[in-house]
Protein backbone atom coordinates (compact mmCIF):
# COMPACT_ATOMS: atom_id res chain seq x y z
CA UNK A 1 0.00 0.00 0.00
CA UNK A 2 0.93 3.61 -0.55
CA UNK A 3 -0.76 6.63 0.19
CA UNK A 4 -0.53 9.77 -1.63
CA UNK A 5 -1.49 13.41 -0.33
CA UNK A 6 -2.22 16.56 -1.73
CA UNK A 7 -3.12 19.79 -0.08
CA UNK A 8 -3.78 23.12 -1.84
CA UNK A 9 -1.96 26.82 -1.77
CA UNK A 10 -3.46 30.08 -1.11
CA UNK A 11 -4.23 33.60 -1.39
CA UNK A 12 -4.96 36.40 0.00
CA UNK A 13 -8.28 38.32 -1.59
CA UNK A 14 -8.07 41.43 0.60
CA UNK A 15 -6.61 42.86 3.19
CA UNK A 16 -2.90 41.50 3.48
CA UNK A 17 -0.64 44.21 5.72
CA UNK A 18 -3.35 46.18 6.80
CA UNK A 19 -4.46 42.71 9.12
CA UNK A 20 -1.01 43.54 11.52
CA UNK A 21 -2.96 46.43 12.08
CA UNK A 22 -6.65 45.32 13.26
CA UNK A 23 -7.77 44.97 9.70
CA UNK A 24 -10.04 42.05 8.51
CA UNK A 25 -7.89 40.04 6.09
CA UNK A 26 -9.66 37.51 4.01
CA UNK A 27 -7.57 33.82 2.42
CA UNK A 28 -8.94 31.36 0.03
CA UNK A 29 -7.53 27.96 -1.48
CA UNK A 30 -6.71 27.55 -5.10
CA UNK A 31 -6.95 24.34 -6.71
CA UNK A 32 -2.99 24.32 -7.62
CA UNK A 33 -1.46 21.60 -5.44
CA UNK A 34 1.29 19.85 -3.13
CA UNK A 35 1.05 16.23 -3.76
CA UNK A 36 2.89 13.63 -1.37
CA UNK A 37 3.29 10.47 -1.73
CA UNK A 38 4.36 7.66 1.02
CA UNK A 39 5.80 4.00 0.70
CA UNK A 40 6.87 2.27 3.43
CA UNK A 41 9.64 -0.22 2.77
CA UNK A 42 9.36 -4.01 2.51
CA UNK A 43 12.27 -6.40 3.30
CA UNK A 44 12.18 -6.84 -0.59
CA UNK A 45 12.91 -3.42 -0.94
CA UNK A 46 16.69 -2.50 -1.87
CA UNK A 47 16.47 0.70 0.70
CA UNK A 48 14.98 -0.91 4.00
CA UNK A 49 17.16 0.85 6.13
CA UNK A 50 16.94 4.30 4.63
CA UNK A 51 14.39 7.33 4.78
CA UNK A 52 14.00 8.48 1.20
CA UNK A 53 12.81 11.94 0.14
CA UNK A 54 12.65 12.88 -3.75
CA UNK A 55 12.07 16.05 -4.24
CA UNK A 56 10.57 15.80 -8.44
CA UNK A 57 10.56 19.42 -9.52
CA UNK A 58 14.32 19.97 -8.97
CA UNK A 59 15.59 16.56 -9.53
CA UNK A 60 16.70 16.23 -6.14
CA UNK A 61 17.54 12.49 -4.21
CA UNK A 62 17.99 12.78 -0.37
CA UNK A 63 18.77 10.01 1.76
CA UNK A 64 19.00 9.21 5.66
CA UNK A 65 20.31 5.98 6.98
CA UNK A 66 17.50 4.74 9.78
CA UNK A 67 19.86 4.19 12.48
CA UNK A 68 21.47 7.98 12.20
CA UNK A 69 17.45 9.65 12.64
CA UNK A 70 16.99 7.10 15.64
CA UNK A 71 20.46 8.13 17.40
CA UNK A 72 18.78 12.38 16.21
CA UNK A 73 15.31 11.17 17.56
CA UNK A 74 15.81 9.12 20.80
CA UNK A 75 12.20 9.93 21.87
CA UNK A 76 10.17 10.14 18.62
CA UNK A 77 7.59 9.21 17.63
CA UNK A 78 5.02 11.70 19.68
CA UNK A 79 1.60 10.73 20.18
CA UNK A 80 0.79 14.51 20.16
CA UNK A 81 1.36 17.76 17.95
CA UNK A 82 4.83 19.01 19.56
CA UNK A 83 7.00 21.85 18.93
CA UNK A 84 10.53 21.17 17.93
CA UNK A 85 13.16 21.46 20.69
CA UNK A 86 16.21 23.63 20.58
CA UNK A 87 17.91 19.81 21.16
CA UNK A 88 15.53 18.15 18.06
CA UNK A 89 16.91 21.21 15.90
CA UNK A 90 20.40 20.92 16.44
CA UNK A 91 20.16 17.23 15.81
CA UNK A 92 17.83 18.12 12.63
CA UNK A 93 20.63 20.93 11.49
CA UNK A 94 23.19 17.92 12.02
CA UNK A 95 21.11 16.17 9.68
CA UNK A 96 20.47 18.47 6.64
CA UNK A 97 24.01 19.69 7.17
CA UNK A 98 25.61 16.19 5.80
CA UNK A 99 23.79 16.60 2.73
CA UNK A 100 25.85 18.67 1.09
CA UNK A 101 22.52 20.81 -0.51
CA UNK A 102 23.39 22.13 -3.88
CA UNK A 103 23.97 26.43 -3.31
CA UNK A 104 21.57 27.27 -5.83
CA UNK A 105 18.80 24.92 -3.63
CA UNK A 106 19.76 26.45 -0.06
CA UNK A 107 16.61 27.67 0.18
CA UNK A 108 15.10 23.90 0.38
CA UNK A 109 16.99 23.52 3.69
CA UNK A 110 14.29 24.29 5.86
CA UNK A 111 11.86 22.56 4.50
CA UNK A 112 14.30 19.51 4.83
CA UNK A 113 14.34 20.40 8.51
CA UNK A 114 10.90 19.98 8.62
CA UNK A 115 10.40 16.71 6.92
CA UNK A 116 12.76 15.05 9.28
CA UNK A 117 11.05 16.41 12.45
CA UNK A 118 7.46 15.39 10.80
CA UNK A 119 8.75 12.13 9.62
CA UNK A 120 10.44 11.05 12.92
CA UNK A 121 7.81 12.66 15.11
CA UNK A 122 4.26 11.05 13.22
CA UNK A 123 5.63 7.62 12.28
CA UNK A 124 8.84 7.14 13.81
CA UNK A 125 12.12 4.84 12.31
CA UNK A 126 10.12 2.92 9.95
CA UNK A 127 12.19 2.78 6.52
CA UNK A 128 10.36 4.78 3.71
CA UNK A 129 10.42 6.38 0.35
CA UNK A 130 7.97 9.94 -0.10
CA UNK A 131 7.52 11.41 -3.08
CA UNK A 132 6.99 15.13 -3.39
CA UNK A 133 5.72 16.65 -6.52
CA UNK A 134 4.40 20.57 -6.69
CA UNK A 135 2.45 22.84 -8.64
CA UNK A 136 2.61 26.14 -6.59
CA UNK A 137 6.24 27.88 -7.11
CA UNK A 138 8.47 28.26 -4.18
CA UNK A 139 8.59 31.10 -2.21
CA UNK A 140 6.03 33.18 -4.46
CA UNK A 141 3.66 33.98 -1.52
CA UNK A 142 1.09 31.13 -2.62
CA UNK A 143 1.78 29.03 0.44
CA UNK A 144 3.93 26.04 -0.89
CA UNK A 145 5.32 25.36 1.91
CA UNK A 146 1.96 25.01 4.41
CA UNK A 147 0.92 23.16 1.49
CA UNK A 148 4.06 20.50 1.66
CA UNK A 149 3.74 20.50 5.61
CA UNK A 150 -0.14 19.82 5.49
CA UNK A 151 -0.07 17.00 2.56
CA UNK A 152 3.07 15.65 4.55
CA UNK A 153 1.43 15.34 7.36
CA UNK A 154 -1.97 13.98 6.26
CA UNK A 155 -0.15 11.19 4.22
CA UNK A 156 2.19 10.62 7.86
CA UNK A 157 -1.39 10.77 9.97
CA UNK A 158 -3.00 7.94 7.25
CA UNK A 159 -1.15 5.37 8.73
CA UNK A 160 -1.11 6.44 12.26
CA UNK A 161 -3.40 4.94 15.27
CA UNK A 162 -4.93 8.44 15.68
CA UNK A 163 -6.15 8.59 12.88
CA UNK A 164 -8.96 6.02 11.39
CA UNK A 165 -9.21 5.81 7.39
CA UNK A 166 -11.45 3.21 5.31
CA UNK A 167 -7.96 2.12 3.69
CA UNK A 168 -10.20 0.65 0.72
CA UNK A 169 -12.24 4.22 -0.14
CA UNK A 170 -11.45 4.51 -3.82
CA UNK A 171 -10.08 8.04 -5.68
CA UNK A 172 -9.64 11.21 -3.28
CA UNK A 173 -11.35 11.86 -0.60
CA UNK A 174 -11.31 13.99 2.65
CA UNK A 175 -10.54 13.63 6.23
CA UNK A 176 -13.21 13.89 9.23
CA UNK A 177 -13.39 17.04 11.29
CA UNK A 178 -11.35 15.32 14.31
CA UNK A 179 -8.42 14.17 11.90
CA UNK A 180 -8.13 17.58 9.59
CA UNK A 181 -7.50 19.57 12.97
CA UNK A 182 -4.84 16.66 14.07
CA UNK A 183 -3.71 17.69 10.43
CA UNK A 184 -3.39 20.96 10.91
CA UNK A 185 -1.66 21.17 13.98
CA UNK A 186 1.15 18.68 13.01
CA UNK A 187 1.46 20.89 9.87
CA UNK A 188 1.63 24.30 11.98
CA UNK A 189 4.42 23.02 13.46
CA UNK A 190 6.70 22.48 10.35
CA UNK A 191 5.10 25.69 9.39
CA UNK A 192 7.07 27.11 12.73
CA UNK A 193 10.79 25.06 11.95
CA UNK A 194 10.33 26.71 8.12
CA UNK A 195 9.32 30.20 9.23
CA UNK A 196 9.99 30.74 13.00
CA UNK A 197 6.62 32.71 13.86
CA UNK A 198 3.66 31.88 11.33
CA UNK A 199 0.56 33.10 11.24
CA UNK A 200 -0.74 29.81 11.01
CA UNK A 201 -3.41 30.96 7.86
CA UNK A 202 -1.27 29.05 5.28
CA UNK A 203 -1.91 26.03 6.84
CA UNK A 204 -5.25 26.16 7.87
CA UNK A 205 -6.10 27.16 4.48
CA UNK A 206 -4.00 24.77 2.93
CA UNK A 207 -5.91 21.68 5.80
CA UNK A 208 -9.76 23.03 5.36
CA UNK A 209 -9.92 24.55 2.02
CA UNK A 210 -12.73 27.47 1.25
CA UNK A 211 -12.52 30.54 2.38
CA UNK A 212 -11.41 31.88 5.84
CA UNK A 213 -11.50 35.13 7.20
CA UNK A 214 -9.62 36.31 9.78
CA UNK A 215 -9.20 39.29 11.99
CA UNK A 216 -7.09 40.02 15.55
CA UNK A 217 -6.17 36.01 15.43
CA UNK A 218 -9.79 35.13 15.49
CA UNK A 219 -10.29 32.46 12.33
CA UNK A 220 -13.81 32.05 10.56
CA UNK A 221 -14.53 29.82 7.90
CA UNK A 222 -16.71 30.10 5.43
CA UNK A 223 -18.43 28.49 1.82
CA UNK A 224 -18.04 30.74 -0.99
CA UNK A 225 -21.18 30.40 -3.19
CA UNK A 226 -19.04 32.20 -5.92
CA UNK A 227 -17.20 30.02 -8.61
CA UNK A 228 -14.41 32.44 -8.84
CA UNK A 229 -11.19 32.05 -11.34
CA UNK A 230 -8.26 34.00 -10.95
CA UNK A 231 -4.95 34.04 -13.68
CA UNK A 232 -2.10 34.09 -10.90
CA UNK A 233 1.04 35.85 -12.32
CA UNK A 234 3.95 34.76 -11.09
CA UNK A 235 6.75 38.13 -11.42
CA UNK A 236 9.38 35.45 -10.41
CA UNK A 237 11.06 38.65 -8.22
CA UNK A 238 11.74 37.35 -4.56
CA UNK A 239 10.76 39.61 -1.52
CA UNK A 240 11.73 40.32 2.29
CA UNK A 241 8.49 40.11 3.89
CA UNK A 242 9.37 40.88 6.65
CA UNK A 243 11.36 44.55 5.65
CA UNK A 244 8.01 44.87 3.47
CA UNK A 245 5.86 44.35 6.73
CA UNK A 246 8.09 46.58 8.51
CA UNK A 247 7.79 49.49 6.22
CA UNK A 248 3.94 49.71 6.49
CA UNK A 249 4.87 49.80 10.31
CA UNK A 250 7.24 52.49 9.80
CA UNK A 251 4.86 54.61 7.14
CA UNK A 252 2.13 53.97 9.91
CA UNK A 253 4.47 56.01 12.25
CA UNK A 254 4.96 58.69 9.94
CA UNK A 255 1.28 59.19 8.76
CA UNK A 256 -0.61 57.56 11.53
CA UNK A 257 -3.67 59.84 10.49
CA UNK A 258 -3.72 58.92 7.46
CA UNK A 259 -2.63 55.48 7.38
CA UNK A 260 -5.46 54.69 9.95
CA UNK A 261 -8.33 55.67 7.49
CA UNK A 262 -6.34 53.14 4.72
CA UNK A 263 -6.81 50.83 7.14
CA UNK A 264 -10.11 51.25 8.07
CA UNK A 265 -10.96 51.02 4.40
CA UNK A 266 -8.93 47.83 4.07
CA UNK A 267 -11.30 46.08 6.71
CA UNK A 268 -14.39 47.50 5.01
CA UNK A 269 -13.46 46.16 1.69
CA UNK A 270 -12.73 42.67 3.46
CA UNK A 271 -15.79 42.70 4.98
CA UNK A 272 -17.67 43.65 2.05
CA UNK A 273 -15.70 40.98 0.29
CA UNK A 274 -17.16 37.84 2.98
CA UNK A 275 -20.70 39.15 2.61
CA UNK A 276 -20.46 38.74 -1.30
CA UNK A 277 -18.98 35.44 -1.18
CA UNK A 278 -21.36 34.20 1.32
CA UNK A 279 -24.59 35.64 -0.41
CA UNK A 280 -26.96 33.33 -2.34
CA UNK A 281 -26.14 33.10 -6.01
CA UNK A 282 -29.62 32.23 -7.76
CA UNK A 283 -28.74 32.85 -11.18
CA UNK A 284 -26.15 33.75 -13.93
CA UNK A 285 -26.84 37.78 -13.83
CA UNK A 286 -26.50 37.60 -10.06
CA UNK A 287 -23.18 35.90 -10.88
CA UNK A 288 -21.90 38.96 -13.56
CA UNK A 289 -22.97 41.18 -10.64
CA UNK A 290 -20.55 39.50 -8.08
CA UNK A 291 -17.86 39.56 -9.92
CA UNK A 292 -18.24 43.15 -11.19
CA UNK A 293 -18.26 43.83 -7.70
CA UNK A 294 -15.66 41.70 -6.62
CA UNK A 295 -13.07 42.97 -8.70
CA UNK A 296 -14.02 46.81 -8.05
CA UNK A 297 -13.15 45.55 -4.13
CA UNK A 298 -10.05 43.98 -5.73
CA UNK A 299 -8.73 46.93 -7.50
CA UNK A 300 -9.91 49.70 -4.51
CA UNK A 301 -7.81 47.20 -2.59
CA UNK A 302 -4.51 47.44 -4.47
CA UNK A 303 -5.01 51.38 -4.45
CA UNK A 304 -4.51 51.01 -0.51
CA UNK A 305 -1.52 48.24 -0.75
CA UNK A 306 0.17 50.98 -3.03
CA UNK A 307 -0.29 53.86 -0.40
CA UNK A 308 1.37 51.46 1.83
CA UNK A 309 4.57 51.30 -0.32
CA UNK A 310 3.92 47.60 -0.73
CA UNK A 311 3.88 47.72 -4.81
CA UNK A 312 6.77 47.05 -7.36
CA UNK A 313 7.50 47.56 -11.04
CA UNK A 314 6.35 44.78 -11.98
CA UNK A 315 3.32 44.29 -10.34
CA UNK A 316 2.31 47.34 -11.86
CA UNK A 317 3.37 46.40 -15.38
CA UNK A 318 1.00 43.44 -14.91
CA UNK A 319 -1.55 45.89 -13.70
CA UNK A 320 -1.19 47.78 -16.62
CA UNK A 321 -0.88 45.06 -18.93
CA UNK A 322 -4.46 43.31 -17.11
CA UNK A 323 -5.92 46.93 -17.51
CA UNK A 324 -5.52 46.32 -21.52
CA UNK A 325 -8.27 44.00 -21.33
CA UNK A 326 -10.44 45.68 -18.90
CA UNK A 327 -9.44 43.12 -16.05
CA UNK A 328 -9.17 43.99 -12.47
CA UNK A 329 -5.63 42.67 -10.49
CA UNK A 330 -4.39 43.08 -7.45
CA UNK A 331 -0.92 41.94 -5.58
CA UNK A 332 -1.51 38.43 -3.55
CA UNK A 333 0.46 38.58 -0.14
CA UNK A 334 3.43 40.42 0.89
CA UNK A 335 4.05 42.64 -2.05
CA UNK A 336 7.20 43.80 -3.35
CA UNK A 337 7.20 41.27 -6.22
CA UNK A 338 5.65 38.23 -5.21
CA UNK A 339 2.13 37.10 -7.04
CA UNK A 340 -0.31 39.29 -8.98
CA UNK A 341 -4.45 38.07 -8.91
CA UNK A 342 -6.00 38.81 -12.03
CA UNK A 343 -10.15 38.14 -11.90
CA UNK A 344 -11.03 35.78 -14.48
CA UNK A 345 -15.21 37.06 -15.13
CA UNK A 346 -17.38 33.79 -16.02
CA UNK A 347 -18.18 35.34 -19.61
CA UNK A 348 -14.89 36.13 -20.78
CA UNK A 349 -13.54 34.51 -23.69
CA UNK A 350 -10.70 31.69 -23.75
CA UNK A 351 -9.35 33.61 -26.14
CA UNK A 352 -9.18 37.09 -23.74
CA UNK A 353 -7.55 35.05 -21.71
CA UNK A 354 -4.71 33.48 -24.00
CA UNK A 355 -3.56 36.81 -25.25
CA UNK A 356 -3.31 38.11 -21.53
CA UNK A 357 -1.18 34.80 -20.68
CA UNK A 358 0.58 35.70 -23.76
CA UNK A 359 1.44 39.38 -23.12
CA UNK A 360 2.74 38.68 -19.67
CA UNK A 361 4.89 35.54 -20.77
CA UNK A 362 6.47 37.88 -22.63
CA UNK A 363 7.35 40.10 -20.24
CA UNK A 364 9.07 36.88 -18.16
CA UNK A 365 6.51 35.98 -16.14
CA UNK A 366 4.76 32.99 -15.09
CA UNK A 367 1.05 32.42 -15.41
CA UNK A 368 -1.50 29.92 -14.01
CA UNK A 369 -5.52 29.71 -13.94
CA UNK A 370 -6.92 28.80 -11.00
CA UNK A 371 -10.11 27.91 -9.38
CA UNK A 372 -10.56 29.75 -5.81
CA UNK A 373 -12.05 28.40 -2.43
CA UNK A 374 -11.91 24.32 -2.94
CA UNK A 375 -11.85 21.30 -1.34
CA UNK A 376 -8.50 21.25 1.54
CA UNK A 377 -6.13 18.78 2.12
CA UNK A 378 -7.11 14.59 0.69
CA UNK A 379 -5.70 11.32 0.84
CA UNK A 380 -5.57 8.92 -2.00
CA UNK A 381 -5.33 4.55 -1.11
CA UNK A 382 -3.93 2.69 -3.53
CA UNK A 383 -1.47 -0.25 -4.05
CA UNK A 384 2.20 0.94 -4.78
CA UNK A 385 4.20 -0.03 -8.15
Amino acid sequence: MEVRARAPGKIILGGEHAVVHGSTAVAASIDLYTYVSLHFSTPSDNNQDSLKLFLKDTSLEFSWPISRIREAFPDSPSPAPASCSVENAKSIASLVDQLNIPPANAQLAPGLSAFLWLYSSIQGFKPATVVVTSELPLGSGLGSSAAFCVALSAALLAFNDSVSLDLNQQGWHSFGDKELDLVNKWAFEGEKIIHGKPSGIDNTISAYGNVISFKSGNLTHMQSTVALKMLITNTKVGRNTKALVAGVSERMLRHRDAMAFVFSAVDSISIELTAILKSPTPDELSVTEKEEKIGELMEMNQGLLQCMGVSHSTIETVLRTTLKYKLASKLTGAGGGGCVLTLLPTLLSGTVVDKVITELESCGFQCFVAGIGGKGVEINFGVSS
